[in-house]
């Protein structure tokens, strides 16, 4: 059999240019942004959390001397803007950056479609089919909420996050790292980039995802789960570069629940550096994700 490579940027004009089906003789494979371990193994990963966040993981750069704040605005104007609003035919431009910028500012937050509509001026029916091509196109996921009752009363919707949070900086204006180490969304953008990591690492194996947050409407709420069979390990998300007693609390409330974590161990993933156990708990450094990614 022959062996052929079609690859592109943009899975849609891709797909439409192929005239036959290729069932059962073809095989896709995803590339997304380069995750933090892939960085690591070429020796490119930046050497701060910071850096990390602001330089995201598209592969120009990292094989050619251009700063994310120049080549960012420019791929936001291309592929986002010019190829995505023709493919759904936007008539106001205006209106779809606008939708772009309020999905980079609601990064972490469970999704509420009516509310984004409001906010850019649309119906909600046209936000659910933006935020479709925006899925489809690899620009941004849905978290799912896990379904698991423990007779609470759970959320329903899922979470926004971005693939790479070098888009998210650049569309809520972050002009440099120094910039984004004090700007309201750290700690959104931090959660984003640890989630996505450990989302990469199932996409680069080619296993479907079992990721999912959990939160009910009384309050308590888990960064991640993450499904392992009959077990459930809760991991969360502190984007501070030391660990306080209070970052334990979400994890203990869910153990409780889940009988004390059986068989699961509680991750704590942090902005600093260094790990340790505490609580029962392993503290990890954001340093760690590509380990972690590898086999959560």
């Amino acid at each position: 059999m022959g062996l052929f490579v079609l690859t592109g940027s943009q899975q849609f004009g891709l797909r439409a240019g192929i005239t036959q089906s290729l069932a059962g003789r073809v095989g896709l494979v995803t590339l997304l942004p380069f995750s933090f371990g892939e960085l690591k193994d070429a020796k490119q990963a930046p050497e701060s959390m910071l850096s990390c966040l602001f330089t995201g993981g598209f592969p120009p750069l990292y094989d050619r001397p251009v700063p994310p704040r120049d080549w960012y605005p420019r791929y936001i104007a291309t592929y986002l803007e010019r190829d995505l609003h023709q493919l759904i035919q936007v008539r106001n431009l205006h209106t779809f950056q606008l939708f772009l910028r309020m999905c980079a500012a609601r990064v972490g937050q469970v999704l509420n479609l009516s509310a984004l509509a409001a906010d850019c001026g649309i119906n909600h029916n046209t936000a659910r089919a933006w935020i479709s091509v925006l899925e489809a196109s690899y620009i941004l996921f849905l978290l799912q909420p896990h379904h698991r009752n423990f007779n609470k009363r759970l959320i329903k919707a899922p979470k926004l996050y971005f693939y790479d949070t070098g888009v998210v900086a650049s569309l809520m204006g972050i002009e440099d790292e120094r910039r984004l180490g004090v700007h309201a969304m750290r700690g959104q953008i931090f959660e984003n980039w640890i989630i996505a990591e450990l989302l990469k690492g199932h996409t680069n194996r080619g296993v479907p995802s079992n990721l999912y947050f959990w939160r009910d409407r009384a309050g308590l709420e888990v960064d991640v789960i993450a499904e392992h069979g009959d077990s459930l390990q809760p991991m969360e998300i502190k984007s501070g570069a030391t660990v306080a007693a209070d970052h334990f609390a979400g994890l203990r409330r869910w153990c409780a629940l889940d009988n004390g974590c059986t068989g699961v161990e509680p991750v704590l993933f942090f902005g600093g550096e260094g790990d340790s156990t505490r609580h029962g708990v392993a503290v990890r450094s954001w340093r760690t994700v590509a380990e972690i990614a590898a086999r959560v």
